[in-house]
């Protein structure tokens, strides 16, 4: 059942980036915890004990401002096809705007998606895999197109403006440092 490691090893690494679904978890010491729903190719394993992902434009933007003010994080993936398996990585976070400087390293590893808006660099310090028997199957059928045809039509300006209107605070009233550090 269920089992747990200090880093990833290889078939961990190939059973995420397999996947074309995986969720994160994030929350302060007070605050709601929040539970987002990830796609898009916005993923990379980098090392046994490293992982960064991608974080385009939405209606919120509670993964940043919990990061900023508790890196905790974890990040679960499910077997939807094939055996079952669900994988969690437990660890700590880093929010990168697209004014810090490890920005453009970091970004230059995904294909660009309009409305990118900041970059998690993660810490991983615990594996575990459980049966994920339970889980039940689902076809993919592809990617939703709607998010980045929103970004795209919105333009940069767009985007800024949304951000400042939309994405500068938390529903818990943490700020996400959003507009000031989007360079």
């Amino acid at each position: 059942m269920g089992q747990r490691f200090n880093k990833l090893s290889e078939k961990h690494a190939r059973f995420i980036t397999e996947q074309k679904i995986f969720f994160v978890g994030t929350a302060t010491a007070d605050s709601r915890v929040n539970i987002s729903p990830k796609g898009m190719d916005t993923l990379r394993v980098l090392s046994s004990t490293h992982v960064v992902w991608l974080n385009v434009t939405g209606s919120g933007n509670e993964t940043s401002a919990h990061v900023q003010s508790n890196p905790r994080m974890t990040l679960l993936f499910c077997a939807f096809e094939g055996p079952p398996l669900i994988l969690r990585l437990y660890g700590t976070a880093k929010v990168i705007h697209k004014g810090d400087p490890e920005w453009g390293g970091f970004f230059s590893l995904f294909k660009p998606l309009p409305g990118a808006r900041q970059i998690f660099d993660v810490t991983v310090d615990l594996v575990q895999t459980s049966c994920g028997m339970a889980v039940p199957y689902f076809a993919y059928d592809g990617n939703r197109e709607l998010l980045s045809d929103w970004a795209i039509k919105k333009g940069d300006e767009g985007l800024r403006q949304y951000w400042e209107e939309k994405n500068q605070m938390s529903i818990d009233g943490i700020p996400t440092q959003i507009v000031a550090k989007s360079g």
